[in-house]
C-alpha cells in the first residue's frame, strides 16, 4: 500500500480553498490569509491510515497557471473546491476543471468539495444534493465523491482530507463498476480466488468457523454471533443462494463485498485483497509471492515438516473421491486458485508415483514437491501463496540444509532430498531407468532424449524416508551441464550408466570423466540390460577393473526389462547419505581443487614449521663443543619426542 498521499486543492478564486487549509492546521476559522499557503505535510503517526500526507493549496489566476499545471501532474487525488453562495464555481467543475485534467492526462480520483454551507439559507435534502452530483459522476468516472463544508464554522473539514485520502489508499475504479453498478472482472476473479482458499474444506459454503478465520486473518477479531447473523440475515434478504446450510456461497461472499463498496466502505474490501496479497492492479504482489529467503552458497532447499503438513492437508482437501490420488479434475481444482498446473510442461505425472490410471498418489504428490523445492524453491514459495499456506512467514515452510562440502568433510549427510545425475551413452538405457524409479512400465520403443528429464521418488532408507531425484540431460544439454561447476556442484551423487551388452557404451563414460572435472562428486556406475549377453568392452580395461582402480564399487548390474533393479535406487541413496565411500580415488577428492591446496598449504606449512624447529635445536645443541655433541640420532629423537627432559 502506498506510504504516501499528496492531496491538491483547486479551484475558482474565492471559492476558500486556502480556509480550508489553515482552518484544519489551526483546528479554527483564520479571516485573513495568504493568497496560496505553504504545502503542509502531515506526519503518519496523526492519520488515521498512518500515512505521511501533503497539502497542496493552489491559485486560478493566469499567473499560477504554470506552478498549477505542474502541481496537477504530481497530485495523487485532487479536491475541486466550488462555494456554495456561487452557482457559477460549481457550473464550472464539469465545464472546466474535469475537461482540463482530462487534457492535461491526468487520471486521479477527485474529490469534488462544497465550501461555506454556513452561507447555503434553507436545508438541503441528501436527494437534492444526489441530482447535482450524481449527472458529474456519470460523466465523469474519476469523481469518487462529493463532501460539503465549513472553513469558517469549521465543520466537516477533516472529513474532506479523510475522504481524499481514502480515494487514493481505497480506490474504487479499480473494484467497481459505477456505471452498471457491478463489481469489477479483476475484483471478481480475485475475491472468488479468496473465497475457495478460506473454504477450507472444500464444501462450496464458508461456515461460521471458516468465517470466523477470515475475520480474524483480516480484521484481527472474530465476529460476534449477533454480527454473523445480522451479515447472513442481509445477505438472504438480498440475495438469492446468497445462503445455504447456514454458510455464505460464493453469492453471498461476492454481494457482501459488493454492498461494502457501495455504502462507501472500501477500505474493507481493500483490506481483504491486501491481507491476501493483490495489489493496486489487483494482482498478486512479487513481494508477497516471493518473500525475501536467502539460501547460501553450497546449501539445499528441503520442505520442513510445516510445508509436508499443509501440502498433505491440500492433497486430502481435493481428493473428492477419497480413493488417495488425485486425477486430472482434481488437480484442475486444487490448482484453480493459482496460474495453473507448475508442472504442465514437465511429463507430468510421469515424473512421479502415480496409480493404474495416472491419478497421482500422496506419496508421489509429496515426491514431486520434494524435487520442485529442490530444482526451484521459487516456485514452492509462490504455490505455497497460490494454494493459501494459512501463516506468515510462509518461508517456514522450508529448510535450508547444510553446505554439502560440511556433510563430505563429515563424512555424513543430514539431507532428506537427494539430487542424482545419471549420465551415459545415447541407447544405453538411462530413460527406462528413471522411469522404473518412478514406477512407470518398461518401453521397448526407444526415443533420444531431447531435453532434461526429472523424476522423483521417496526411498526408504533404514526406516528413514527420503526423496531422490533422477536426472538426465540428453545429448544437447549435457556438455551445458557437467562444465559448469555451480551446476556439478548441485549434484549429491553422479550415476554413470553403460549397456553391457554394447561394446562401445563404456568408452562414452570414460571421455567423459576425462573431459570433465567430476572426480569430487560421490559416484556410482551402473551396467544396464543385464537380461542380454554380456560384452567386452571396447575400452584399456573392463568396467569392474575401472572402477576398483577408482576405489569404487563395482557397476551394478540392472535389467530393467525383467525388473531386476538390484536395489540400485537404495544404493544411490546411501551414497548420498555417506559421501565420502564413494568418491573416485579416494574421500580426499571429495574437496574442490581451493579446498585442497589449502589443505596441501597448511601440511606444507607444518612439516616446514617441523624442519626449522629440528634444525633449530641442531644448531643449538649439536654444535661442536656444545653441552649434548655427543648424542647419538636415537637420543635426539628420544630427547624431541619426549619434551626435552633427560634423566641424569
Amino acid at each position: 500500500m502506498r506510504r504516501d498521499v499528496r492531496i491538491l486543492l483547486v479551484g475558482d478564486d474565492g471559492v476558500g480553498k486556502s480556509t480550508i487549509v489553515t482552518s484544519l492546521i489551526k483546528e479554527s476559522f483564520v479571516p485573513r490569509v495568504q493568497h496560496v499557503v505553504p504545502e503542509v505535510t502531515i506526519p503518519p503517526e496523526v492519520t488515521p491510515e498512518n500515512v505521511t500526507t501533503y497539502i497542496v493549496d493552489s491559485g486560478s489566476g493566469p499567473n499560477d497557471r504554470q506552478h498549477l499545471e505542474s502541481e496537477i501532474r504530481k497530485a495523487h487525488v485532487i479536491c475541486v473546491v466550488y462555494s456554495i453562495d456561487n452557482p457559477n464555481s460549481f457550473d464550472r467543475i464539469p465545464t472546466y476543471w474535469l475537461p482540463y485534467f482530462r487534457q492535461l492526462g491526468v487520471n486521479v480520483p477527485v474529490i469534488l468539495v462544497g465550501n461555506k454551507i454556513d452561507l447555503r439559507g434553507g436545508e438541503v435534502t441528501n436527494e437534492a444534493l444526489e441530482d447535482e452530483i450524481v449527472p458529474i459522476m456519470n460523466e465523469f468516472k474519476e469523481v469518487e465523491t462529493c463532501v460539503e463544508c465549513s472553513a469558517k464554522l469549521p465543520l466537516n473539514v477533516s472529513e474532506v482530507f479523510y475522504f481524499a485520502q481514502k480515494a487514493v489508499l481505497h480506490p474504487t475504479a479499480p473494484l467497481y463498476d459505477s456505471r452498471d453498478h457491478v463489481l469489477k472482472k479483476e475484483c471478481a476473479t480475485a475475491l472468488r480466488r479468496i473465497f475457495k482458499l478460506c473454504d477450507t474444506n472444500k464444501d462450496g459454503i464458508l461456515d461460521a468457523a471458516e468465517l470466523n478465520e477470515f475475520q480474524r486473518k483480516c480484521f484481527d477479531a472474530p465476529l460476534q454471533a449477533q454480527e454473523l447473523e445480522g451479515i447472513k440475515d442481509m445477505v438472504r434478504q438480498h440475495s438469492e443462494g446468497g445462503v445455504r446450510d447456514n454458510g455464505l456461497t460464493e453469492a453471498g461472499f461476492l454481494y457482501l463485498h459488493t454492498i461494502f463498496i457501495q455504502r462507501g466502505r472500501l477500505e474493507t474490501t481493500w483490506t481483504v485483497l491486501r491481507k491476501f496479497g493483490y495489489g493496486e492492479d489487483l494482482r498478486l504482489t512479487e513481494s508477497f509471492l516471493y518473500p525475501k529467503f536467502e539460501v547460501p552458497h553450497d546449501c539445499s532447499v528441503e520442505l520442513s515438516p510445516l510445508g509436508y503438513q499443509f501440502l498433505t492437508v491440500v492433497f486430502e482437501n481435493y481428493d473428492k473421491d477419497q480413493d488417495g490420488a488425485l486425477n486430472k479434475e482434481e488437480l484442475a481444482e486444487l490448482f484453480s486458485t493459482s496460474p495453473g498446473n507448475p508442472w504442465a510442461g514437465q511429463k507430468f505425472p510421469d515424473t512421479t508415483v502415480a496409480d493404474d490410471t495416472g491419478a497421482v498418489t500422496l506419496q508421489g504428490w509429496l515426491a514431486q514437491w520434494s524435487m520442485t523445492t529442490l530444482l526451484d524453491h521459487k516456485t514452492t514459495l509462490a504455490y505455497l501463496a497460490y494454494l493459501g499456506y494459512p501463516t506468515e512467514p510462509r518461508t517456514e515452510a522450508l529448510h535450508v540444509t547444510r553446505p554439502r562440502k560440511i556433510d563430505r568433510r563429515k563424512g555424513k549427510s543430514a539431507r532428506n532430498v537427494f539430487l542424482c545425475y545419471v549420465c551415459g551413452a545415447a541407447g544405453s538405457g538411462k530413460t527406462s531407468l528413471l522411469r522404473a524409479f518412478a514406477g512407470k512400465p518398461f518401453s521397448p520403443t526407444y526415443e533420444p532424449t531431447k531435453k532434461m528429464n526429472s523424476v522423483v521418488n521417496s526411498v526408504d532408507l533404514d526406516g528413514s524416508e527420503k526423496y531422490l531425484v533422477l536426472q538426465e540431460f540428453g545429448s544437447k544439454y549435457e556438455a551445458e551441464t557437467l562444465r559448469n561447476p555451480k551446476k556439478t556442484d548441485l549434484a549429491d551423487v553422479i550415476v554413470y550408466v553403460h549397456d553391457s551388452s554394447d561394446t562401445n557404451s563404456f568408452s562414452y563414460i570414460s571421455n567423459l570423466r576425462q573431459q570433465y572435472s567430476l572426480d569430487h562428486i560421490p559416484t556410482l556406475f551402473v551396467a544396464t540390460k543385464s537380461d542380454l549377453d554380456l560384452a567386452l568392452q571396447r575400452h584399456e580395461v573392463q568396467p569392474d577393473v575401472y572402477c576398483r582402480r577408482l576405489s569404487l564399487q563395482v557397476p551394478i548390474a540392472v535389467s530393467v526389462k525383467s525388473g531386476q533393479t538390484a536395489d540400485v535406487f537404495h544404493a544411490i541413496c546411501r551414497v548420498a547419505m555417506n559421501p565420502n565411500t564413494a568418491i573416485p580415488g579416494g574421500a580426499d577428492r571429495a574437496l574442490t581443487t581451493a579446498a585442497r591446496l589449502r589443505t596441501y598449504i597448511k601440511i606444507a606449512s607444518m612439516v616446514g614449521g617441523l624442519s626449522a624447529g629440528l634444525y633449530f635445536v641442531y644448531r643449538t645443541f649439536a654444535r661442536p663443543g656444545g653441552p649434548q655433541s655427543s648424542w647419538s640420532v636415537g637420543q635426539w629423537l628420544a630427547w624431541i619426542i619426549g619434551g626435552g627432559r633427560r634423566e641424569l
